[in-house]
């Protein structure tokens, strides 16, 4: 029974993520939660971990839910339900590429699209930055929290060097050697 949830949970994600692997993210969140797969820290905690390896997101993500879940056939079976539809569609929109170029439709919905996309993965970026910065609530007493400050630190050091266009493995990099340092040291 576990698989067959897996595979149509993460087959529902895949179908309706437009936009990457952060736009899936409400979807995750939500699906996983109601079925108590893990919980919501031990899910931004994987996001950290699926953001520092190779692959593509939504595969890393439904991999490691379907292996605690169910192991690694759990793994499998959740990964084979997110791959399928976009491996679906490219199959169709390769088919018939040319219908769908010239399509009034296909790209008006494409346009509409767009906003829906930017606000799904707004709301993860809230929902991560809520979960990293005030786990349990916002409260004078978090504000002064060493690991607040540390973690605005990271953040504010990556976005600075984003901007001056530091190649996006040295901040991964950069990132989890100050996590390790502070985790060490007990700040975070």
């Amino acid at each position: 029974m576990v698989f067959w949830e897996l595979f149509i949970t993460f087959f529902k994600i895949g179908a309706f993520t437009f936009g990457g692997g952060y736009a899936m993210l409400p979807l995750v969140e939500q699906e996983v939660a109601a079925h108590g797969w893990m919980t919501m820290d031990e899910l931004i905690n994987f996001i950290a971990v699926s953001e520092s390896t190779p692959g593509p997101f939504a595969v890393n993500v439904s991999t490691y839910v379907g292996s605690i879940a169910a192991g690694i056939p759990g793994a499998f079976v959740a990964t084979l339900g997110v791959v399928l539809p976009s491996f679906i569609v490219i199959l169709l929109v390769a088919r018939f590429f040319e219908a769908f170029n010239t399509s009034k439709v296909v790209s008006g919905m494409m346009k509409g699209l767009r906003p829906a996309v930017v606000g799904m993965i707004t709301a993860s970026f809230l929902s991560v930055a809520k979960a990293v910065f005030f786990p349990a609530s916002i409260t004078l007493t978090r504000l002064s929290a060493v690991s607040f400050w540390l973690s605005a630190g990271i953040f504010a050091l990556t976005m600075y060097l984003l901007h001056k266009k530091v190649n996006p493995i040295l901040l991964i990099l950069l990132s989890a050697g100050i996590g390790i340092a502070a985790g060490t040291m007990g700040l975070l």
